[in-house]
């Protein structure tokens, strides 16, 4: 005789299984119909992942890179796989009961994926197709999950056919990884790594200064003067790198402009190039924090090309827009005078990483990257701030965002044990198109004493600093503050980093025996 007690939450787990394998199946098909399409952007975890990215309020961005730096995407993709799982356990557990609902449910889950993936910025209606595919698929996988599982009539009972629930799952689960393997593979077929290996960049026109002896301070955990491209620092929306091919890659500026411009990637490189050594720094870094990185960049000067388009009187900014939809603003002026605006190829001698923007990005000395620095950028508008409106404006953060001056300690690090007797103090302070002129640090709350400063090439590149600390045993507090090329010291008040940068001054706790 069969025990209730024992089979019912059987059931329920089968129910819940059946609604996850349904859920896979959706998925799977949905990813192999994006890359039949060859529309990454259009599959619907992406596609919902970058809506939730959208709708993400500005201090929640904040804290995202604050707690999880450049792993904060796989975090999100993480947690909506998470919940994605959640659903399909309740819509299976559904289906036991009202197998219409579920159905219902999974049509749901499809819509929201369809009208996300059309809100996306370079949408088009066959992007909505992966996410209403894929709930079809879904939706048939459930019904014959649920089906398979209904027991037949056999005589004196009703029981089950085993083989047949275990034969409909197989081809479920079958589906569903043929589907998603399938689907990635098509996907990967855009995939540009191999082009840029191949890629070999001019030299430059105007070479880089040769960086001083001596700009790396000789410090134990000392920061290194140029960053590494595997340590430079990623902040920004796009969930799966955008694959531009620079066969196919065209640059255009338009707007209010008298002569309209269209480039090729070849037509790029055979600008004059230059060669510079560039700090950049993210508007949510935090006092302290280490998204900022100084490369030295290869790119044709942004000034003469927009010079060649012939601006109209009354302009005053560039809308810049990625290969991803992604748009952001620059002041016209910051490009216009003198500095070394440039669109990048290269960076530290080799083509620019796919994750830093390849073929080609922005990159304006003394602005933070959401107002300069637009990877794998694609069109450049000249328009006005009180016509267009670019990503993060829309969403609070200043039009005008000059880096400001900003310094940190970066040995010896927060609550480090030192030994008593002479330590090194020393950390990077920039201030970038100004140059930092001076870095004073302080012990608890002592005298400010002036800081050894090394040399740099120029003023758009970060500047170190070192001290001798003649260390007394106890629990000490560290800080330190700099003083930019225009005599204006930083603040001691502490900012946060929305609207256009954070502000205060650096501090750590050691602790000397």
């Amino acid at each position: 005789m069969t025990d209730e007690r024992a089979t019912g939450p059987l059931r329920w787990a089968a129910a819940g299984l059946s609604g996850l394998a349904a859920a896979a199946a959706a998925m799977g098909v949905a990813e192999l119909t994006a890359g039949a399409l060859g529309r990454v952007s259009s599959s619907p975890l992406l596609a919902v992942g970058a809506g939730f990215v959208d709708l993400t309020p500005g201090w929640l961005k904040d804290f995202a890179i604050r707690r999880f730096g450049g792993d904060d995407k796989t975090v999100l993709l993480v947690g909506l796989g998470i919940g994605v799982v959640a659903a399909a356990l309740a819509i299976g557990a559904l289906s036991r009961r009202r197998l219409a609902w579920a159905l219902i449910g999974l049509g749901a889950f499809g819509a929201v994926g369809a009208v996300a993936a059309l809100t996306r910025p370079v949408a088009g209606p066959a992007d909505a197709a992966p996410s209403a595919v894929g709930a079809l698929a879904g939706m048939a996988a459930l019904t014959a999950l649920v089906r398979a599982a209904r027991p037949e009539d056999t005589g004196p009972g009703t029981e089950v056919d085993r083989r047949r629930v275990l034969l409909t799952g197989a081809g479920v689960i079958g589906v569903a990884a043929a589907g998603g393997a399938c689907g990635r593979a098509l996907l990967r077929r855009g995939d540009v790594t191999s082009v840029r290996a191949g890629l070999r960049l001019p030299r430059p026109a105007s070479a880089a200064r040769p960086v001083p002896p001596g700009a790396q301070v000789r410090a134990a955990g000392m920061t290194p003067f140029q960053t590494a491209v595997r340590d430079f620092y990623r902040v920004d929306t796009a969930l799966t790198l955008p694959q531009v091919d620079p066969r196919d890659w065209t640059l255009r500026i338009h707007g209010m402009v008298g002569r309209p411009v269209e480039m090729s990637f070849d037509d790029l490189l055979r600008e004059a190039l230059i060669e510079r050594d560039i700090t950049l720094a993210c508007v949510s870094n935090q006092v302290g924090g280490d998204l900022a990185g100084n490369a030295r960049w290869l790119g044709a000067p942004l000034a003469p090309l927009l010079r060649r388009a012939g601006i109209h009187s009354g302009a005053d900014q560039i809308l810049s827009r990625s290969a991803d939809g992604m748009t952001l603003s620059t002041p016209i002026e910051t490009i216009l005078d003198g500095r070394d605006a440039m669109l990048a190829v290269g960076m530290n001698g080799e083509p620019l990483p796919i994750a830093h923007g390849f073929p080609a990005r922005m990159v304006v000395p003394g602005l933070y990257g959401y107002v300069s620095a637009t990877k794998w950028v694609v069109d450049l508008k000249v328009t006005r701030f009180a016509t267009d409106r670019a990503y993060w404006t829309e969403r609070g953060y200043a039009e005008n965002a000059p880096v400001k001056t900003f310094s940190r300690i970066d040995v010896p690090r927060p609550l480090a044990a030192v030994k008593a007797g002479r330590v090194a103090v020393a950390g990077t302070a920039w201030a970038q198109h100004r140059g930092v002129d001076a870095v004073e640090w302080q012990v608890d709350d002592g005298p400010w004493r002036e800081a050894r400063l090394a040399p740099v090439p120029g003023l758009d590149t970060w500047r170190q600093w070192v001290a001798d600390w003649d260390a007394a045993p106890g629990s000490h507090t560290l800080r330190c503050r700099a003083t930019d090329g225009t005599g204006r010291t930083q603040p001691g008040h502490r900012a946060p980093p929305s609207p256009d940068g954070a502000t205060g001054w650096h501090s750590v706790v050691v602790t000397v025996t």
